[in-house]
């Protein structure tokens, strides 16, 4: 039986500039106050209330998440879970009364007790918008079902801030924005984006690493407006930046400047002994633009998305188990990694 694929190791639709969609929804149970205002053994009682909804034998999906208390991971494994896009660095460094729920193919992952008493995040590979809303509706509903969420007329879902009232659903898109940051006008855009009620911002990496010309766009807007009419505005406004990324890389792609750039990039990665994180990030960013362009044969885009999360510090040093690596070894490592994957493109 073929082992099931992580959403990482996927391409899906617009996956040129779209490496990922995320749809994430706050919610919190009626009549508990907000997890920042409960002590060790309230939070134990929500984590018991929760764990018997979603893990008991009556549910409806047992057997379908892991439950994973977070107190009971090594520093490296919690940090992972950051690098994947499963958890908060927020929510792994107060790691006491937390636990995470994960589906096996580590597309819905669940935190319990962070901010909010439920945080469901659906991610799929591409521009997915309406299929992760359809999939984290669905849990939301028999999750409220079985636990009763907190929801006022006039509010919508009640939150920890008030930032998230109404639908309490952020939705958002990972881009690969290499043409526009190179040109410049990334922080116009952004500023442009930002009257229109959506976020645009640069992913950051482990300690602040430069992360690859990846950009983040997501919805600020959540009281006042249906899910459908959020997401139909992020998609709408997604596909003109797009547009605008695809124009800008054509150009940049005739340049034999960039040309060179992309070829030695990819020479080095096929090459390298040593691979530090800002360096690996580069030059897989510039592959990932000659890969989309056409310049560059034979690399699956899907292989570039599974070497951007695998290649992080923590989920690098996870299958050894050590909290920290010697010397040169995690560039040693790492670059073992992504000649042994790239070998033969």
């Amino acid at each position: 039986m073929n082992e099931m694929k992580k959403w990482y190791e996927k391409s899906g639709a617009e996956g040129d500039v779209v490496i990922s969609t995320r749809v994430r929804l706050a919610r919190n149970l009626r009549g508990v106050p907000f997890p920042s205002h409960l002590d060790d053994s309230r939070k134990k009682r929500v984590l018991e209330a929760i764990h018997e909804a979603v893990i008991g034998p009556n549910s409806l999906f047992s057997g379908f998440f892991m439950w994973i208390p977070v107190a009971s991971l090594s520093r490296t494994a919690a940090v992972s879970l950051v690098e994947r896009h499963l958890a908060s660095p927020e929510f792994i460094s107060h790691p006491e009364g937390r636990a995470l729920l994960l589906s096996r193919d580590e597309s819905i992952s669940v935190m319990i007790n962070e901010e909010d008493h439920i945080r469901i995040q659906v991610l799929q590979e591409g521009l997915s918008l309406k299929q992760a809303w359809k999939t984290a509706s669905r849990l939301d509903d028999a999750l409220n079902e079985r636990l009763s969420f907190a929801f006022d007329e006039h509010l919508g879902y009640l939150t920890q801030y008030p930032t998230d009232l109404g639908t309490g659903m952020r939705a958002s898109l990972m881009l690969h924005l290499p043409a526009l940051e190179e040109s410049g006008i990334i922080n116009r855009t952004a500023s442009n984006l930002s009257k229109l009620g959506l976020s645009l911002r640069s992913a950051s990496g482990e300690g602040g690493e430069e992360n690859g010309c990846l950009y983040q766009l997501s919805n600020r807007v959540t009281l006042g407006l249906s899910e459908e009419e959020a997401l139909s505005n992020l998609e709408t406004i997604s596909m003109q930046l797009l547009r605008q990324e695809r124009g800008a890389r054509e150009k940049l792609m005739q340049r034999i400047e960039t040309q060179d750039t992309v070829a030695r990039s990819l020479g080095i990665l096929q090459t390298a002994r040593l691979l530090g994180t800002r360096e690996f990030m580069k030059l897989l960013s510039n592959v990932r633009l000659g890969v989309s362009s056409g310049f560059l044969k034979g690399i699956a885009p899907e292989t570039l998305n599974r070497l951007s999360v695998l290649g992080q510090p923590a989920t690098l040093r996870l299958p050894s188990g050590q909290e920290e690596l010697p010397g040169m070894e995690q560039e040693l490592l790492r670059a073992g990694l992504v000649r042994k994957t790239l070998s033969g493109a």
